[in-house]
C-alpha cells in the first residue's frame, strides 16, 4: 500500500482508504432517504480488521451516517487500534434541533458527540459536510471560528471541506482555507480533478489535496447493475430516487464498461483496479474512499492497490467515456 499527504499537514493516508457511509444502515434525514441496506455488524468488523492488516490507515465517517451508528460501529471494530489510524468525520447534514446545522452551538455539540461515538480525544480531519452556510453565507464566519477553536483545543487536527459544486469550492476555499476538500471523482465524472478545471487550479494555489468519494460510482463501474433488470431499492436507501440506476442511464454506460472489460479484463477486481487507479492518477488526489459492507468488497477494492495506470491507459479510458 502506498501513502500520500493531506495538503500541508503531516497526515499521510493510504491511497485506498475506506468510506463508512454504508456502516450507518438504512436512515432518513428530514424525511429524505440517507442510508444503505444489508449492514451486518460482524461482517463490517471483519472487513475493517482485514483492511488494517493490508495497510489501510484512513476511515472516513460523518455524524449523519446512521445518525451516529457508523461512528460507533467503526470504534467498536477498531478497539485498541483506534489511535493507530486516521479518522475523519463531518458535520452539516444532520441538523438535530438547530435551525441550521452550521450554528456554532450545534457544531460544537456534534463534534463532542462524534468524539464520544468514536471513543477518541480528537478527530484527525473534520469536514464541513456541504457548502450551504445559509442565505448570504449567514453562518459561515461563525462556523469557521468554531472550527478554528476546535483545532486550537486539539479536538481536530485538520479542517476539510466537502462540497458538490465548482461554485461552492471557488467561493469557500479562500475563506475557509481547508487542508483538504472532498467530493465525488470517478471515470464518469472527474471534473474536479482534471488539470484544466478551476477547482484543480485553486487546490494547487492553496496547497490543498482531494479526497475522492464514489470512485466506483456506487458499483456502477463494476458492472453490478443491468439495464435489463434495473435495481429496486428499499425505503431508507439513498439510491431510491437516483436516476443513475434507471434503465435509460444504465443502457448508456453498459457499452463503455464492456469496452473496459475488453481492454483490461472482465473480472470485478480488474474493473475496481481501473476505476480506483484512474482517480489516483491525478496529482491532487490524496486517496479514494470507496464504501464497503463486508470483507469481500474490501478485498476487491484493495486488489489493484499497487498496479497504477500509465498515461496512455488513462487517455484510452478518457476516450471511451468522453
Amino acid at each position: 500500500m502506498k501513502y500520500r499527504k493531506i495538503g500541508k499537514t503531516d497526515l499521510e493516508v493510504s491511497e485506498i482508504s475506506l468510506g463508512c457511509w454504508t456502516l450507518g444502515g438504512l436512515n432518513w434525514v428530514n424525511g429524505i432517504p440517507n442510508g444503505w441496506p444489508d449492514v451486518d455488524e460482524k461482517e463490517v468488523i471483519d472487513a475493517i480488521n482485514y483492511a488494517i492488516d493490508k495497510g489501510v490507515n484512513h476511515f472516513d465517517n460523518a455524524d449523519v451516517y446512521g445518525n451516529g451508528r457508523a461512528e460507533r460501529l467503526l470504534a467498536k471494530a477498531l478497539g485498541n487500534k483506534s489511535n493507530k489510524v486516521i479518522i475523519s468525520s463531518k458535520v452539516g447534514w444532520f441538523p438535530g434541533t438547530a435551525e441550521h446545522a452550521y450554528e456554532p452551538a450545534h457544531i460544537k455539540h456534534q463534534c463532542e458527540q462524534s468524539l464520544i461515538n468514536l471513543k477518541r480525544d480528537y478527530i484527525d480531519i473534520y469536514y464541513f459536510h456541504h457548502g450551504d452556510f445559509g442565505q448570504n453565507d449567514k453562518y459561515l464566519s461563525d462556523a469557521i471560528s468554531v472550527f478554528t477553536k476546535l483545532k486550537q483545543e486539539g479536538k481536530i487536527r485538520a479542517i476539510g471541506l466537502s462540497a458538490y459544486s465548482e461554485s461552492d469550492f471557488l467561493r469557500l476555499i479562500p475563506k475557509i482555507q481547508p487542508d483538504c476538500i472532498q467530493s465525488w471523482a470517478n471515470i464518469i465524472d472527474d471534473k474536479f480533478i482534471t488539470e484544466n478545471s478551476p477547482v484543480y487550479k485553486i487546490m494547487k494555489e492553496y496547497n490543498i489535496t482531494f479526497i475522492a468519494f464514489s470512485p466506483l460510482a456506487q458499483g456502477i463501474l463494476l458492472g453490478k447493475f443491468s439495464s435489463k433488470n434495473p435495481p429496486k431499492f428499499e425505503p431508507g436507501d439513498h439510491r431510491q430516487n437516483d436516476k443513475r440506476f434507471t434503465k435509460e442511464e444504465l443502457e448508456k454506460i453498459e457499452p463503455k464498461i464492456e469496452m473496459l472489460k475488453q481492454k483490461f479484463g472482465s473480472d470485478i477486481k480488474d474493473l475496481a483496479r481501473i476505476a480506483l487507479q484512474y482517480v489516483l492518477f491525478s496529482d491532487v488526489v490524496s486517496c479514494v474512499i470507496p464504501g464497503f459492507r463486508n470483507k469481500k468488497q474490501v478485498e476487491i477494492n484493495l486488489s489493484g492497490s499497487d498496479m497504477p495506470l500509465n498515461s496512455s491507459e488513462i487517455q484510452m479510458i478518457k476516450e471511451i467515456f468522453r
